[in-house]
């Protein structure tokens, strides 16, 4: 499915809002960031911690929903950890970005939770498309968009894709 139709489904599906509440929508004060109940809409991306977290210039921490990328932080080195990081920063660091919520607005580390849409398409598409990743399917979160990633990711595997070419089953059972 081409991006710019996934990026209007995703719109279609989970508008701009936040978990569950309600639409996004512009501060009174000009200049000021649009938020959900979760977090921030919008923002510019200042730093790529690995594959699936970025940090932004408002210093909010986003953790891609569906995404698993190898470990590269606190001592681990795993097979294409690197290469799934270089990927997300290529496309991520330094843009404007928009996210989209789901049920869970954070996670047990405090990081967001989101989708994330750059200029190029959305990168956690992205990053299991062209097998810089694996499904992390935890609901409630994704329950709506787990197939579609399920199916993404069997695509790469069977095209032996980025960490599957290299890495082999690293994504367990």
């Amino acid at each position: 499915m081409p991006l710019t139709r996934l990026a209007f489904l995703l719109t279609l599906t989970f508008g701009t809002g936040a978990c569950g509440g309600p639409e996004a929508s512009d501060s009174d004060s000009e200049g000021a960031p649009e938020t959900s109940e979760c977090g921030p809409t919008v923002g510019k991306v200042a730093k790529v911690i690995d594959g699936d977290t970025i940090v932004l210039e408002s210093g909010e921490k986003i953790r891609y929903l569906l995404v698993d990328t190898p470990e590269i932080t606190n001592g681990k080195r795993e097979c294409f950890g690197v290469e799934a990081r270089d990927f997300n920063a290529e496309y991520v660091l330094g843009q404007d970005i928009e996210l989209t919520y789901d049920v869970e607005c954070a996670d047990a580390y405090g990081r967001l939770l989101a989708y994330v849409d750059v200029p190029d398409g959305e990168i956690n598409s992205l990053l299991i498309a062209r097998g810089y990743a694996c499904v992390l399917d935890i609901p409630p979160n994704g329950e709506e968009r787990a197939g579609e990633f399920m199916a993404m990711q069997r695509a790469a595997q069977d095209q032996k894709a980025g960490l599957w070419g290299m890495c082999g089953d690293v994504c367990g059972p």
